[in-house]
């Protein structure tokens, strides 16, 4: 050994038993992050990083002992290269192979059957694990998450935010980092170095039973400090000793000399195992060799005994994966090829699933393989609801494939298209089709591409061109079907435009041709697309209507039917629409956020941030952020109620920054109305009224949906920017409002405030405030209160008292602290009551118990009295998803990392308030 080696890690401490030389510290840290776990700490991931051979595998198999002897509940599992197309294989390997197991084959089977929806079984998953670490810790290991599928992948990096308060230790091995970065606990990185020369000295005395010859030390140095090369080398020494000045290749590995000693039938065995993946299966390499498995026994036997495979019982495994890639290496790239191709026609004729053939034709098909462009084709559909990137990514490939002048160019061009749109990879699906439409498809297939590309154009916001490619394909199509698709997207794309009277007409004429062809897809489009043009024309009844029917026929659009009924004051309707789709639903994000938008109009606040958390992260977690510049400006505006300004100038850089180069026009209104209120609660008066008039540059004020229950804050700021003709257009727009929607007390007593305002009219004040008590929300009725309070101060009285704490007390009932500082701070009036406190609000807190919102005392006194997530959701008739946000919320404010500081910290303050009872 070259004597400039570097000391390396574990130097500085005593040497480990054979095997983990070298990693005492690393040792060191794995018992440490154990014991924490065991001993209440919450949960934690660590990740060993290295090359290959570097020791992860052993330091991983040494922890799950020490787990084990810890009293963990242990699964423990590896990812393989090729099963990349099994959803869920990686993580699953060692949830069901412990003993005894963390699932059993009864909750696997259940997890099977929610395979469509990841949020969905994930959450299942977080369930189950949470209930088996109830009793004792568990310890989840996967090694080679490198080689991991796509949805243990996207589970790896959900779960330990999900269980972040539960006894989990997640302890993964990776070449590189695999960037699994989710909400959880911070990731104790583990890289491991090459070995020192004291620990190769020790790897040596433990292979040769000896020190090291001194003219072997130079060959050692070939292994560059990889615990496993080294170990090869030097079992090559002990078994032929050194001539001190031979090549170190003929000692790398110690595979080469193996494999020459090896029979012919044997090597060519090998061979065809290391195509098959380091783990495989004795009838599909006999498939592959053309020969019994029976007649195989010889083969097998020689290589076990040259210490190359494994026998675990069900499969045959290469000792280490870098000796299959030894042997791999050894064959020429086109006989690689060549053997890839054959695996995957043989694993067809075998009856096995497109997923095990597909990892072999990405090795190996060619362009013009049609039998390989079909399996790629079915593989794609196969885990498109799943795995949507790995089905985009397959898709294209088969797409690659395909001759660039074959017409089946066209069918595997479209399935590409939906597959890229549904992994959200929307501009790579546009200029696909663009691509395909470059090669002057036939009139029919141009209109299929083009109604294809529709949701991609709708995703990117570019209903202008949606528009354009809609009205030139529909001068095309033949088909029906197409027609009814290519008519309903029309209509969608109109239903941002000026014209809504012409959108509805296309809307109606689409609902009518999808109905006459038969067709799903265009009923589906048609209905969403006259939902939305009858909301954008603020006709809710009209918009609760035909998004009933889309609900209904498609439980998909549940959460545009209950924001149809926020807007028609129905909240009881809506509430009970929100509950029935328990947690199943298949857009849980929009549900999360649609729970939000009722309870900000309830008045519930604090819920109300809390489900704009869990929308955003759930978004965060599906890589899909369509909705955060609402989330943002919603919880923005919440904020500057709270009278948290710093957190809505946060709130406002991350819209600022969501909505650069985005053509939607409502997200940029929704920016400068936002901007407005934040001038305005600054004092910059004239800036405001400014904003508010950008915001009707596209549209009027009232035909962004989101800014309507805000209309009567836009006429106080026009007015405080000396902007009357602003405020009396505002006004005028909230009656021509009323007047579509009689039926809804909040539409009706917004126009009165409104005009109110604008003219000074106490009575109509009066009049708005009784329209608004009859209504829903308490933030209108406290504002058009305070209103009214204040125009009634000058004549002094009981009235103005009374409007007055009505408003403060609606106000601090809602949690906007702001606003009911406000109304308390008029010196010209009192509202105290006998035992009342007076004087300012206390301010909020952001750590510590009286942080904590009412609906996060709720769930920590119950996650303390021992409730899983699940069953806490159900006792407060709420999500998973919902508890898991007031959790993270919870260990945040009390700087907690478990239940188990959790619970004490519950029972003292139960303690300290009995006390104070007493």
């Amino acid at each position: 050994m070259s004597p400039g080696r570097p000391g390396g890690h574990g130097a500085a401490t005593g040497l480990s038993r054979p095997g983990l030389r070298g990693r005492e510290a690393e040792l060191e840290r794995l018992r440490a992050l154990l014991e924490a776990v065991r001993d209440g700490e919450g949960a934690a991931v660590a990740l060993l990083l290295g090359e290959p051979g570097i020791g992860k595998t052993a330091l991983l198999q040494e922890a799950v002992s020490l787990g084990r002897d810890r009293g963990f509940l242990v699964g423990h599992g590896r990812a393989e290269e090729l099963h990349e197309l099994a959803p869920l294989a990686s993580l699953a390997s060692g949830l069901l192979h412990g003993d005894p197991p963390l699932l059993s084959g009864a909750d696997f089977a259940d997890l099977a059957g929610r395979h469509d929806q990841r949020i969905r079984l994930v959450e299942r998953l977080a369930q189950l694990i949470e209930e088996r670490s109830a009793g004792r810790p568990v310890l989840i290991a996967v090694d080679d998450v490198q080689w991991a599928d796509p949805l243990s992948r996207f589970a790896l990096s959900v779960l330990p935010a999900r269980l972040l308060s539960s006894p989990v230790l997640w302890l993964l091995t990776s070449r590189e980092d695999p960037e699994l970065y989710g909400q959880g606990p911070l990731t104790t990185f583990l890289p491991l170095r090459p070995l020192s020369e004291t620990a190769l000295a020790e790897l040596a005395r433990d292979v040769l039973g000896r020190d090291l010859p001194a003219r072997a030390g130079a060959l050692l140095d070939g292994a560059g400090g990889n615990p496993f090369l080294a170990a090869e080398m030097l079992a090559g020494i002990a078994a032929t000793g050194t001539g001190g000045s031979e090549p170190p290749e003929r000692l790398v590995l110690g595979v080469r000399d193996r494999l020459a000693d090896l029979r012919p039938d044997t090597l060519h065995f090998l061979r065809i195992g290391s195509v098959l993946g380091r783990a495989f299966s004795l009838a599909d390499a006999a498939a592959l060799c053309g020969r019994p498995a029976a007649g195989l026994s010889a083969e097998v036997d020689e290589a076990i005994a040259a210490a190359l495979l494994h026998d675990d019982g069900e499969r045959l495994l290469f000792r280490h994966d870098l000796l299959r890639q030894a042997v791999y290496a050894d064959l020429a790239p086109s006989v690689r090829r060549a053997l890839h191709r054959e695996a995957a026609s043989r694993l067809v004729a075998a009856g096995r699933s497109s997923g095990d053939a597909v990892p072999h034709l990405l090795k190996s098909a060619e362009p013009g393989d049609t039998e390989a462009i079909a399996l790629l084709g079915t593989a794609a559909d196969d885990v498109l609801a799943v795995m949507p990137d790995l089905a985009a990514d397959l898709a294209v490939r088969a797409l690659q494939l395909v001759p660039a002048r074959a017409p089946l160019a066209y069918e595997v061009g479209e399935r590409a298209i939906v597959a890229l749109t549904r992994a959200g990879r929307y501009a790579q699906a546009r200029e696909t089709g663009d691509a395909l439409l470059a090669r002057q498809p036939p009139l029919d297939v141009f209109a299929r591409l083009q109604s294809a590309l529709g949701d991609a154009l709708w995703h990117l916001d570019d209903v202008h061109e949606l528009t354009r490619r809609t009205t030139t394909a529909l001068a095309a199509v033949t088909d029906p079907a197409v027609r009814a698709r290519l008519t309903a997207r029309h209509a969608l794309a109109r239903s941002r435009g000026s014209d809504l009277g012409a959108a509805r007409e296309c809307g109606e004429r689409a609902l009518a041709e999808a109905e006459r062809a038969g067709d799903r897809e265009a009923r589906v489009l048609a209905l969403w697309g006259l939902g939305e043009i009858a909301l954008n024309a603020g006709d809710c009844a009209a918009a609760v209507a035909h998004h009933t029917a889309l609900s209904v026929f498609d439980s998909a659009f549940l959460p545009e039917e209950a924001v149809a009924l926020i807007h028609m004051d129905d909240f009881d309707a809506a509430r009970r629409l929100l509950r029935s789709a328990g947690d199943v639903h298949p857009r849980p994000a929009m549900l999360a956020w649609t729970q939000g938008t009722l309870n900000m109009a309830l008045g519930r606040l604090d819920d109300a941030d809390a489900d704009f958390v869990t929308a955003e992260r759930l978004e965060a977690d599906l890589r899909l952020p369509g909705n955060l510049v609402n989330i943002r400006v919603n919880r923005g505006l919440i904020a500057l109620l709270r009278g948290d300004r710093k957190a809505a100038g946060a709130h406002l850089d991350v819209v600022r920054a969501n909505v650069t180069d985005r053509p939607n026009t409502g997200n940029h209104a929704t920016l400068r109305y936002f901007e407005a209120v934040v001038a305005d609660a600054d004092g910059d008066h004239a800036a405001a009224a400014e904003l508010v008039r950008s915001v009707q540059r596209d549209h009027p004020f009232l035909r962004w949906r989101l800014l309507r229950p805000h209309l009567v804050q836009a006429v106080r700021i026009a007015l405080r920017g000396g902007d009357r003709k602003l405020a009396e257009d505002l006004a005028a727009q909230a009656a021509a409002h009323a007047a579509r929607n009689p039926a809804v007390p909040t539409v009706q007593g917004t126009a009165a405030h409104a005009s109110a305002l604008v003219n000074a009219d106490r009575e109509l004040l009066q009049r708005a405030v009784g329209i608004l008590h009859d209504g829903p929300r308490p933030l209108p009725l406290a504002a058009a209160s305070a209103d009214l309070g204040r125009a009634l101060l000058p004549t002094g009285g009981a009235a103005a008292t009374a409007a007055l704490t009505t408003a403060h007390d609606l106000y601090a009932r809602a949690g906007a602290d702001a606003e009911a500082d406000r109304v308390r701070a008029d010196p010209q009036r009192a509202t105290r009551r006998p035992g009342r406190r007076t004087g300012r609000l206390r301010p909020r807190t952001d750590q510590g118990w009286d942080a904590l919102t009412a609906s996060e005392r709720k769930v920590a006194r119950l996650i303390a009295a021992g409730h899983t997530n699940r069953s806490a959701a159900e006792t407060l008739v709420v999500s998973p998803h919902t508890v898991n946000t007031h959790l993270a919320s919870i260990f945040r404010k009390l700087a907690v990392r478990s239940r188990v500081h959790l619970a004490r910290i519950v029972l003292a303050e139960d303690d300290a308030a009995a006390a104070v009872d007493a």
